[in-house]
C-alpha cells in the first residue's frame, strides 16, 4: 500500500484523539443505568464510519442494543470484507483497582510501551481494535487504494452474550453476504512476535443458587445444627476438580478434541517464558491439569471457573448469621467438538445431584456460544500472514486463544464465511481488569497492517477465480 506509514505519521494524533473520545463514553452493556451511554457508542460509530467514506451506514434496531451497519459496494464482482466488532464494553469494577479513572483515558508510557499506552476501559477490547478498522478504511478511501468492497457490523452486545445477533444474522443474510470475515478483538504473542489467532474456545456460563433455612439464622443459636448454605457451596465447588485439577463432572471430556504429538510440538515453539508468566501475574507457581504446558492449559483445554460467589454477610464489621442462600457464577471454556448446550446440561445435572440433603440448589444458564477452529492453508488465512509478514518483518505464528468469540462460530453456520482473526492486543493490555490499556505502537501497527490484508486478499481471490 502506498504512503500508509506517511498518512499515519501526519494523521497519528488525530487518530488518537478520536479513539480517546470514543473511550469516554461507558457503554456498558451489562448495567441498564448506562443505556444511554452504549446508545450513544453506537451514534458515535456510526458518523465515524461515515466520515471515513461508507456509502451506507444506518443504525439497525435489535431486542437489545443496535447493531451498526455500514458498507463501501465498489464492484459486486469484486470480494467482499465483512469486518466485525463491538463497542460496549465489561463493566469496570473494582473501580477502586484502577490507577487512573476508567472512562477518563491517559497515555502512559511503560518498558513495554515507550511510545505510550492508552489507560481506559475498552482500550483493548475492543474499542481501540474495532477502531482500526475504521482508520484503515479511511486510509484506503482516501488514498484511492481500496481494492475490494467492505462491509461493518458493529454490535453492542458482545459483552453480555451477543444477545440479539443471532437473529439479526439470521434475518440479513443477504446484507451480509461475503467472502471472509475479518475480525481484531484477540492478540498476539508479543510485539515483535506478531501471530495470528487460528482457534477459540467455546464458552458455558452458569450461575447457581444454594438455599438452606428459609432466613438467615443466628450462627450460635442455629450453628452446627442446620446446613449452612455457604460451607455447602464451597465443598461441592472443591468437588468439581480433581488432584490433578482435571474435571470431575461425568461425561465432560466425552468430546474433546484431543491434539497430535506433531500439533502440540508446533504449539511449544512459540516463545514462552514461564518465569516472566509468573512474574508479571505476581504469582509463585502456575496450576492447572496434570500432563500440559501452560499454553495448552489455557487453549486447547476446557477448563471450568468460578467467577464470583457470595452470600450472607459481606459489609464492613462482623454479623453472625448463617445465610439463607449462597450464590457463584461459573464460567466453562470449551474446546472444537465440545457442545456449549449439551456441557450446561451435563453440568446442571451433575451439580444437582452432588447437592446433600438439607439444601436445595438451582442452576441458571446464562450465556454461551461453541468453538471455533480455522485452517491456516485457505486464502483469506495467507493474505493475513503476509500482511503481517509485511509490516513486521516476519512470519506470524498460528496460535490457538483461551478466549471465546460465539459469534465466530454462528457466522461460520448462518453465512458459510470463514473467519480470520488479526488481534493487535497484547496478554499485558488487562481487557477485563482493572488498568485496561492498549498500546499506541500497538493501534497503529494494526491501522497499518489491516490494509494489506485487504490488498492480497483481493489479488489471491482474483488469481483464484482466474
Amino acid at each position: 500500500m502506498q504512503n500508509v506509514e506517511e498518512y499515519l505519521k501526519k494523521n497519528q494524533d488525530r487518530f488518537l484523539k478520536e479513539l480517546i473520545e470514543l473511550l469516554k463514553i461507558p457503554s456498558i452493556s451489562a448495567d441498564s443505568a448506562f443505556s444511554q451511554d452504549v446508545l450513544d457508542t453506537a451514534e458515535a460509530v456510526k458518523n465515524a464510519l461515515q466520515k471515513a467514506g461508507c456509502d451506507k451506514v444506518e443504525i439497525c434496531e435489535t431486542d437489545g442494543y443496535p447493531i451498526v451497519y455500514a458498507e463501501k459496494i465498489l464492484d459486486p464482482k469484486l470480494p467482499t470484507v465483512l469486518v466485525y466488532g463491538h463497542y460496549d464494553v465489561q463493566p469496570p469494577d473494582p473501580v477502586d483497582l484502577w490507577n487512573s479513572p476508567p472512562f477518563q483515558p491517559e497515555i502512559k508510557k511503560t518498558d513495554l510501551h515507550p511510545e505510550g499506552a492508552i489507560y481506559a476501559r475498552g482500550a483493548c477490547d475492543d474499542k481501540g481494535q474495532m477502531y482500526m478498522h475504521v482508520k484503515a478504511l479511511e486510509f484506503m478511501v482516501n488514498t484511492h487504494q481500496l481494492p475490494c468492497n467492505v462491509k461493518f457490523m458493529i454490535e453492542g452486545e458482545e459483552e453480555v452474550g451477543s444477545r440479539n445477533l443471532s437473529v439479526f444474522v439470521a434475518n440479513n443474510k443477504e446484507k451480509l453476504t461475503n467472502d471472509v470475515i475479518l475480525i481484531s478483538d484477540t492478540g498476539m504473542i508479543a510485539k515483535d512476535v506478531p501471530s495470528i489467532t487460528t482457534g477459540l474456545r467455546g464458552l458455558s456460563y452458569v450461575e447457581v443458587e444454594v438455599t438452606g433455612p428459609n432466613r438467615d439464622l443466628h450462627s450460635g443459636l442455629y450453628g452446627g445444627a442446620v446446613a449452612n448454605p455457604n460451607n455447602i457451596l464451597a465443598k461441592m465447588i472443591a468437588s468439581l476438580h480433581d488432584e490433578d485439577n482435571r474435571i470431575t463432572i461425568p461425561g465432560f471430556y466425552d468430546k474433546v478434541q484431543e491434539l497430535s504429538e506433531e500439533e502440540r510440538a508446533q504449539m511449544a515453539k512459540a516463545p514462552f517464558s514461564l518465569e516472566k508468566y509468573k512474574n508479571a501475574l505476581s504469582i509463585n507457581d502456575v496450576r492447572g491439569e496434570a500432563g500440559f504446558s501452560t499454553n495448552e492449559r489455557n487453549s486447547i483445554r476446557p477448563t471450568l471457573d468460578v467467577n464470583g460467589m457470595w452470600g450472607g454477610y459481606t459489609g464492613e464489621g462482623a454479623k453472625t448469621v448463617i445465610p439463607s442462600k449462597a450464590y457463584a457464577k461459573i464460567s466453562m471454556r470449551l474446546v472444537p467438538n465440545q457442545d456449549w448446550q449439551e456441557i450446561t446440561e451435563i453440568f446442571k445435572r451433575h451439580f444437582e445431584a452432588i447437592a446433600p440433603e438439607g439444601v436445595k440448589v438451582k442452576v441458571k444458564p446464562h450465556h454461551g456460544g461453541q468453538g471455533y477452529v480455522t485452517p491456516i492453508d485457505n486464502t483469506a488465512y495467507q493474505a493475513a500472514s503476509k500482511a503481517y509478514e509485511t509490516t513486521f518483518g516476519k512470519v506470524p505464528i498460528p496460535q490457538r486463544s483461551g478466549g471465546s468469540i460465539p459469534i465466530v462460530s454462528l457466522f461460520e453456520k448462518e453465512l458459510k464465511s470463514k473467519t480470520i482473526l488479526m488481534g493487535f492486543g497484547l496478554d499485558s493490555d488487562a481487557i477485563h481488569s482493572p488498568n485496561e490499556h492498549f498500546g499506541i505502537w500497538n493501534y497503529l501497527k494494526g491501522i497499518e497492517t489491516i490494509p494489506y490484508f485487504y490488498k492480497y486478499f483481493t489479488e489471491m481471490s482474483m488469481d483464484l477465480e482466474n
